[in-house]
């Protein structure tokens, strides 16, 4: 007597395109699940308006496992939201998002920034490895429990360990 073979599906690779209007239903269900004051469908649509901005979406299987939106202000691009769906963390889609979003714009000229929760050490280590430094903080930036956010910035100075042409930057302790 034979035992079955266990057969399981190919699984495709991740697709990464931008982020559309019919994407949003599954975009409010990951936002809802992963941060505690989520937004809205409103401010969605608007930045999916801004001609400027990037906006990028992960596939896997047809269904959107992640999401990026970036706009951009004079000569500066901030990452506004990066999320990806709980179930399908640690596999890279962020990383992958991040990846696409500096190949599709300036890359290594440009000047990025972003604010973190200081206490989302993983995400902190994610935008490290991108070349992003810490450069200040937000006093009570998130309303839900009034944490201070770290800024990030990557720019050409922080690619080669320097804050020098960040604006504003302050030096935090053990960053």
């Amino acid at each position: 007597m034979s035992t079955p073979e266990t057969v399981t599906p190919a699984t495709s690779p991740l697709e990464i395109r931008r982020l559309s209007y019919s994407d949003l239903p599954q975009v409010i269900a990951i936002e809802r699940r992963s941060f505690p004051t989520p937004w809205s469908l409103a401010m969605f649509v608007l930045e999916l308006s801004k001609p400027s901005g990037v906006c990028l979406a992960a596939t896997l299987d047809g269904e959107l496992a992640g999401y990026l939106v970036c706009s951009r202000y004079d000569r500066v691009w901030h990452v506004m939201n990066v999320a990806v769906d709980p179930d399908r963390r640690r596999e890279g889609i962020a990383a992958s998002l991040i990846d696409r979003l500096l190949e599709s714009t300036d890359g290594d000229a440009s000047q990025y920034t972003l604010e973190v929760r200081q206490s989302n050490d993983g995400a902190i280590a994610l935008y490290e490895r991108f070349g992003f430094r810490a450069a200040g903080t937000r006093r009570r930036y998130y309303q839900d429990n009034g944490e201070d956010a770290l800024i990030m910035w990557r720019t050409p100075a922080t690619l080669n360990g320097s804050l020098a042409d960040v604006p504003n930057a302050v030096r935090l302790p053990g960053r």
